[in-house]
């Protein structure tokens, strides 16, 4: 996995809902980014069970009585994912232990939620995203999934694949490699093939295709760098790489190379500026603030 680009420990940003200040951000001398975290998503649950009584079960039951974010997370996916044949009992004793063995896929969890949390003005809390974010599910999903495809356990990795793709409309293979603090905004209809890599800080929304030409076999599909952000619709196809904090427009068909720092757009994509000189820019979309 790819080394996180974490945010400025300095930096606390807040928002405003109801007249209250909800902090997205933990303060630099605050307990761990886990454990601040979990002690939002907990107080943003009480409060909204408090404000819709009718979801005080609902929230209890995935928030409340749990004692930890892997605890909620395991309990949620497990229920999400479960089936006829393949049981939430079952599915909660394996994203748990996987939890538990690995710390980094927690670590990963909170770095995505606090990347939703910053980047998607439409996302209004913590406990908002980890209930109902169905590309932020799939995503910690996948990490699963990646871990035992990993050890070996690829019939199983394919099982939750498999779920995955029918339950969030969201179609990860078990491969690919993922990083931290990622952003798959609505995710809807989102494909990444079997070698793909998306790096740390990336935004990708939904109906986007990481996927191969369909022409070569091995390692064939996109390499996807720190900070980039892919618009809806677009399609990356073949082992091309997209540069740190590039950007690529919606609806584009990107079939080659993009530098660090540029734009592609268009069908077939062509860099903004050209590709001898293309215009670079310095900001870079999924890094914080």
């Amino acid at each position: 996995m790819h080394s996180s680009q974490s945010h400025p420990q300095s930096t606390t940003t807040t928002t405003t809902t109801n007249n209250h200040h909800h902090p997205t951000f933990p303060p630099p001398e605050s307990e761990s980014e886990t454990t601040w975290v979990w002690t939002q998503i907990k107080a943003e649950a009480r409060r909204d069970a408090e404000c819709e009584p009718a979801l005080a079960t609902h929230l209890y039951s995935t928030i409340l009585s749990h004692p930890s974010l892997d605890r909620s997370l395991s309990f949620h996916l497990a229920n999400k994912l479960s089936s006829s044949t393949l049981l939430s009992t079952l599915l909660y004793d394996l994203f748990l232990l996987s939890f538990s063995s690995d710390p980094s896929l927690v670590s990963s969890a909170v770095a995505d939620l606090l990347a939703v949390r910053q980047r998607d003005p439409a996302c209004v809390s913590f406990s908002h995203c980890l209930l109902n974010y169905k590309g932020f599910l799939a995503c910690q999903a996948q990490r699963v999934a990646h871990r035992l495809w990993l050890q070996s356990r690829r019939p199983m990795a394919l099982a939750l694949h498999s779920r995955v793709a029918e339950v969030f409309a969201v179609d990860i293979h078990p491969a690919a490699r993922i990083g931290k603090s990622v952003l798959f905004d609505h995710a809807t209809g989102l494909v990444v093939g079997e070698t793909a890599v998306i790096g740390n800080n990336v935004s990708i929304l939904h109906h986007v295709t990481l996927g191969g030409t369909g022409k070569v076999g091995g390692d064939r599909h996109p390499k996807i760098g720190d900070g980039v952000l892919i618009g809806a619709g677009a399609t990356v196809l073949g082992n091309v790489k997209i540069g740190e904090g590039a950007k690529i427009g919606a609806g584009s068909l990107v079939l080659i190379d993009v530098p660090p720092r540029t734009t592609a757009v268009g069908n077939p994509a062509r860099l903004i500026g050209g590709r001898e000189r293309p215009v670079r820019h310095e900001d870079v979309p999924g890094y914080p603030k």
